[in-house]
């Protein structure tokens, strides 16, 4: 894994640009407004031959209550004393400024290795900032563009005696899981089951990938308590200030001997009520998390049950063909509780009829309560979307239940007649039947299918995506 290299300095020197730099994608969000990232972000980088772990920080600020500033600067200070060492950023085109000053002072008060890097060097602008940053103590800086991926070279030298410390170079990695997930399933390809079956040794590999689990929901239910308690320790931002979380930040974690990649979202606001620019990228944060994630967990309020925002994710989630589970937070204050979970059923059976069985879980982050359900939930749920149904079980099913509900005649009376049926993807449970006349097959006929096909083989709560195949004619002229 490396040793681990903590990016710290005051607000919009370039932190989070350095670290999409290092890690060589876009994971953190980048704006020109100042303290937009407020959460530890950890990811695989390196230079060259050399690995790291990577933490991105908030802009240090000279606060130490508890207001969000303060509490930022304690996420900070946290990450310091986690770093081998710390790369301290200055921007060089502005010069050292009194805050920089500062906290220069207190690293050199730190047990912590720290590295001097006058960020913002291309041209000539940052040369008088790059001399001044010379009387910070620090050492000699090292001069870097970290929009440019200029100084790189510097930057490796910097760093090399602090890698060989830790335990010699080691190569870097060239499949890590972390936010650029690879799994032939997510995002993309899962309605076009034309590719044919997936192999069993390429299931058995994705299965042996941690469980990607986003944690979902609007503004202010929950989610960054619910990480934290199931992290057992305060790794992100928390309050009664809405909308505190900006980026999706991923941890990875083991429950029951099982690597979890847990990731926190921004909350989602309907889209007519985001005007800000910032929430707008948190926005697409946290849909690219929907879309990579293999279990998604819809947070809400106990005191606004599945609202329409709610309903909203859930179905941007089964659309892009993930496993839900429903936790209902701040269940300690509810009091007509059976009231509630009836209300909460109606509306899932009348709203979301197309993954019936959907797990609920009511919890209460703050005291911890339920968090055991909702990992078993999790886990659960991930086994269902991962089942594949052996082709003979699928035929002899597919027999019964054609003789006990024929499928429609055609407009020429012609009965429609199924050959054949195969499962030919999972994650989400994909299945393709093969027909002469596939075009001509009712949606009702369809989903009579689909409902069997959840009841018979166990496959309760997540999407199953289903497909008419025509069958080709093997004397048919090409």
């Amino acid at each position: 894994m490396g040793f681990k290299v903590a990016i710290i300095g005051r607000p919009n020197v370039g932190k989070s640009t350095l670290f999409n730099r290092l890690i060589g994608r876009r994971v953190a969000i980048v704006h020109d407004r100042p303290g937009v990232t407020r959460d530890r972000r950890e990811g695989q980088g390196g230079i060259a031959d050399m690995a790291f772990t990577l933490i991105d920080t908030a802009g240090l600020e000279d606060a130490t209550d508890d207001s969000i500033e303060g509490r930022m600067r304690g996420q900070t200070e946290q990450a310091i004393r986690d770093a081998d060492v710390v790369l301290f950023l200055i921007d060089a085109r502005a010069g050292v400024t009194p805050l920089d000053a500062f906290f220069a002072d207190h690293l050199r008060k730190s047990p912590t290795p720290v590295i001097l890097v006058a960020n913002k060097c291309e041209g000539k602008a940052g040369a008088p900032g790059l001399y001044e940053s010379y009387g910070l103590g620090l050492g000699d800086p090292v001069p870097f563009s970290a929009e440019h991926g200029e100084g790189l070279d510097d930057l490796y030298e910097a760093l090399l005696p602090h890698a060989r410390k830790h335990d010699g170079l080691e190569a870097s990695p060239e499949d890590e899981d972390d936010w650029d997930w690879a799994d032939a399933d997510a995002g993309k390809g899962d309605d076009d089951i034309e590719d044919g079956d997936i192999h069993a040794e390429a299931e058995a590999a994705a299965a042996a990938r941690p469980l990607q689990m986003a944690v979902v929901g609007r503004p202010n239910v929950g989610k960054s308590t619910i990480v934290n308690r199931l992290l057992g320790e305060d790794r992100m931002l928390t309050g009664p200030e809405a909308g505190l979380t900006r980026d999706a930040i991923a941890s990875e974690w083991a429950y029951k001997g099982r690597t979890i990649r847990l990731v926190d979202t921004a909350g989602l606001r309907r889209r007519a009520n985001v005007s800000d620019s910032v929430e707008r990228l948190s926005t697409s944060n946290t849909i690219a998390a929907i879309r990579m994630a293999h279990v998604v967990v819809l947070v809400m309020d106990a005191n606004a049950i599945l609202d329409k925002q709610d309903l909203t994710i859930a179905r941007l989630a089964i659309e892009e063909g993930r496993a839900l589970v429903i936790v209902v937070n701040k269940w300690d204050v509810v009091e007509k509780r059976r009231e509630a979970l009836a209300r909460l059923q109606d509306r899932l059976e009348t709203s979301l009829p197309q993954v019936r069985g959907v797990p609920t879980v009511t919890m209460s982050a703050l005291s911890g309560k339920g968090l055991d359900q909702l990992m078993d939930a999790v886990v659960d749920i991930y086994e269902i979307w991962n089942r594949r149904v052996p082709t003979s079980h699928l035929n002899r099913w597919l027999a019964e239940m054609t003789e006990r509900h024929p499928p429609p005649a055609t407009q020429g009376g012609r009965r429609i007649r199924l050959r054949y049926m195969t499962q030919v993807r999972t994650r989400p449970p994909t299945f393709a039947v093969f027909t002469q006349r596939a075009d001509e097959m009712p949606d009702s006929y369809g989903r009579y299918l689909v409902n069997g096909l959840r009841e018979t083989f166990g496959l309760p709560g997540v999407p199953i995506r289903f497909a008419m195949r025509k069958r080709r004619n093997p004397y048919a002229d090409d």
